[in-house]
């Protein structure tokens, strides 16, 4: 479980803005109690005008590795949910099942906050280095009008 929340940790606050440029996490409302999830990306104009020592633009291959990481780890867990059901050793499907929930929940918040970092940038810059939903969704929305009626 230690090593789960390390690594649910690690993805979601380092190598995410290390590899790929995106951060995301969650903010609530305290008078309503509703959560919103803030995504942040990396603004590549401004990086690569900036000092290489302040920021380092994220690699090819390390975006590859990433993305590639994501998506194949909850596969893994899912075999290793078989393997415990078929060694009828349901004890590690604890594990697995908490395993499961931390991984996607990384997966769907980077995939989500990739395609609004996108989408920010195509809108120019409606999310800027950190940006709530509603100012990404708008930008968007406009962009894809944009493309329907071009």
């Amino acid at each position: 479980m230690l090593l789960l929340s390390m690594d649910f940790y690690h993805l979601k606050n380092i190598a995410g803005r290390r590899l790929v440029g995106l951060r995301w996490w969650n903010e609530v409302n305290p008078s309503t109690g509703s959560t919103t999830m803030v995504f942040e990306s990396l603004d590549l104009a401004a990086a690569s005008s900036t000092s290489t020592q302040q920021r380092r633009l994220p690699n090819a291959t390390d975006k590859r590795f990433f993305w590639l990481a994501l998506y194949v780890q909850p596969l893994l867990w899912v075999a290793l949910a078989v393997v415990a059901i078929v060694k009828f050793e349901f004890v590690w499907l604890t594990l697995v099942g908490i395993a499961l929930v931390l991984t996607l929940t990384n997966t769907v918040a980077f995939s989500r906050c990739d395609k609004f970092g996108q989408a920010s940038s195509l809108a120019s810059g409606a999310m800027g280095s950190s940006g709530f939903a509603g100012g990404v969704a708008r930008g968007l929305a406009s962009s894809v009008v944009g493309r329907l009626f071009k």
